[in-house]
This record gives C-alpha cells, sequence and structure tokens, in this order.
C-alpha cells in the first residue's frame, strides 16, 4: 500500500518537504506600569502601630484613587504587624510593634506616573519601588511578532527551495516551537525591570520625576513545513 506523501513526515522524491523556524523580534514603547508601595508604622503600643499604620495607609490610597483613569489598579497584596522582642533579659518582653502594608498600583500614563511617585515618596513612612514596564497580554506588538515570524518562515522556505531551483507548492504545518508538549512560547522577553527606590523626602513640593520608559521586547517564533516542487539538480 502506498501513503500519500501529505503523511509522510520526510516527504517523497517526487513531493519533498522543506522545514524552517521562523523568528521575529520587536521593540516597542510599554503600554503600562507598576509601582510596588510599602506603608510602615512602628510603636511601642500595639494599638498605636495599628492606628498610625491604618492612617498612612489610608492616605497612600486616597491619593492614589485622587488620580483617576490613569491608574488602571490598585490591590492591596500583604499585611503584617509584628512585634519585635527585647535582645536581653528573660521572658517574652515586648520591645514594639512593627506593621506594613504593601500595595501594587499599575499606571496607564507615564506622565502620572512620575508625579505620583514622588508625592507617594514624600508621604510619611511609606516606599515607593519601581517601575516594571510592561505590556497587556493583549497588546497588538504580540499580533505583529507572530505575523512577522511567519512572514519570517515562508521567506526562509522560498529561499531554501530557490536553492535548489524548485517552488514552494503548499503549507503542511504551522505550529508554535514546541506547540506538540508545551504551551506556545511567544512572550514579552525581558520586561525591563527597571527599580527605583524612594525614600522619603523631607522637604514638601518636590518636583515630579521624569521616568524615561524602557523599550519591551517583543518575541516569537514558529515551525513551518512546506512542501515543493522537485528540485533541478
Amino acid at each position: 500500500m502506498t501513503q500519500d506523501a501529505s503523511h509522510q513526515p520526510y516527504g517523497t522524491p517526487e513531493v519533498p518537504r522543506v522545514a524552517v523556524r521562523g523568528e521575529a523580534t520587536l521593540e516597542v514603547d510599554p503600554e503600562i506600569a507598576r509601582i510596588g508601595i510599602t506603608v510602615s508604622a512602628r510603636g511601642t503600643d500595639r494599638r498605636t502601630a495599628l492606628e498610625d499604620l491604618t492612617r498612612r495607609n489610608n492616605a497612600v490610597l486616597d491619593l492614589v484613587k485622587s488620580y483617576g483613569d490613569p491608574v488602571e489598579k490598585l490591590e492591596t497584596g500583604a499585611f503584617s504587624i509584628t512585634p519585635e522582642l527585647t535582645r536581653h533579659g528573660r521572658g517574652e518582653r515586648i520591645r514594639a510593634y512593627h506593621g506594613r502594608v504593601h500595595l501594587t498600583a499599575e499606571l496607564n500614563d507615564f506622565t502620572t506616573l512620575g508625579e505620583l511617585t514622588t508625592r507617594l515618596a514624600d508621604l510619611e513612612l511609606t516606599q515607593v519601588d519601581g517601575p516594571w514596564w510592561a505590556l497587556r497580554p493583549t497588546s497588538p506588538a504580540h499580533g505583529e511578532a507572530r505575523r512577522q515570524a511567519v512572514l519570517e518562515a515562508v521567506q526562509r522556505a522560498r529561499e531554501y527551495a530557490a536553492a535548489l531551483g524548485a517552488a514552494l507548492a503548499a503549507l503542511v504545518e504551522l505550529a508554535d516551537l514546541g506547540a506538540e508538549n508545551a504551551p506556545a512560547p511567544f512572550h514579552a522577553a525581558g520586561a525591563g525591570m527597571r527599580t527605583m527606590a524612594f525614600s522619603t523626602a523631607e522637604d514638601a513640593g518636590v518636583p515630579a520625576l521624569d521616568l524615561e520608559p524602557q523599550r519591551q521586547t517583543v518575541y516569537a517564533q514558529v515551525n513551518a513545513r512546506f512542501t515543493m516542487t522537485p528540485p533541478q539538480l
């Protein structure tokens, strides 16, 4: 019994195959930026530490929410209140209480980002980390990278076929790299996590930080298999 060439992994002399990989790398501007905010409080009395922490946390929330639409997300990640024991002496004597609240804010306006980070850093016992630049999962840049990877695969296959005096005939398979065993590898590589830490400013009215967005790298790969006309060897 004969087997159709389309079902044979290596083709036939009459219907040979060519297998190629297409790759694309794009450099694009980020769409969002994330910052981490840590609010702290310390007191010799648990209630006092909690009251100070609550007041400072509310001040941060009110400030961030006051910016409206440029702030896409504001989330509280963790809260802790920890007793600090004395280093010397017997028994469990508590020296102080340390309280912390961790928040994450996501912004789509980078001018607002510079102003907000400065104002947050000017608040009492408030630390700001970031920004971490990123693309949204639905960014058109991902689709454009995939499209360019496919075009590159087709061009590469044509060049191989032309080197043999042949031409592409049909597409047999187009697959993400490793699609048979793992999820597709398309991703925004190197999210550009630039980290900056801001401590509490002593002077009021400090100017807004001028933060330069870090461009993002989007990478895509595909495997493609084609049939081609018989080569002229």
